[in-house]
């Protein structure tokens, strides 16, 4: 039994909440303002419909309404084009460089060098130009709740087994 509770609890105490995830085209097309409005145009008997509706609330004051549209409205944050925009200081990525694969946190760009450092381990320094770097492999660290929900689940879950084999 001591067996098998040591294999539940090794996978759990070595995996974390946090992903990569390398920015494709869907994910950009979500933040791309004009497919928004491609997919809210109305049907023309609807669009007539929400007009006639519209023209029975004359009561309705249009500061608050222009407040109310521009509160709705979310700025959208331009595409990166370029790598040294899409690495930017400060964050967690993960790149490819030559066949090899780094875990990295961005420090700053000298020119055409990005210099980074191993995630927790500051004094490990890393230096790459950057047409070294494989530009469609670069995937930007993400929480996951999915996952942090699990191990949660799995902590207590363990807990309340451990509580219960001390009560037995």
């Amino acid at each position: 039994m001591k067996k098998y509770l040591y294999l539940l609890i090794i996978p759990f105490s070595l995996s974390n909440c946090y992903n990569y995830k390398v920015a494709s085209e869907t994910d950009e097309s979500k933040n791309n303002p004009k497919e928004i409005e491609s997919k809210a145009k109305v049907k023309p008997n609807q669009q007539a419909a929400k007009m006639a509706v519209a023209a029975n609330q004359a009561t309705l004051d249009v500061s608050t309404s222009r407040l109310k549209t521009a509160k709705a409205e979310k700025p959208v944050k331009p595409r990166p084009t370029s790598i040294t925009e899409k690495l930017e200081a400060g964050k967690y990525f993960k790149i490819d460089v030559a066949d090899r694969s780094y875990k990295i946190q961005v420090d700053k760009w000298e020119s055409d060098t990005l210099v980074a450092h191993v995630i927790h381990k500051p004094k490990k320094i890393l230096k790459f130009h950057k047409n070294q770097i494989n530009q469609s492999t670069i995937a930007e660290r993400h929480f996951s709740q999915p996952v942090a929900d699990i191990l949660t689940v799995a902590a207590y879950t363990g807990i309340g087994v451990g509580i219960w084999a001390l009560v037995r």
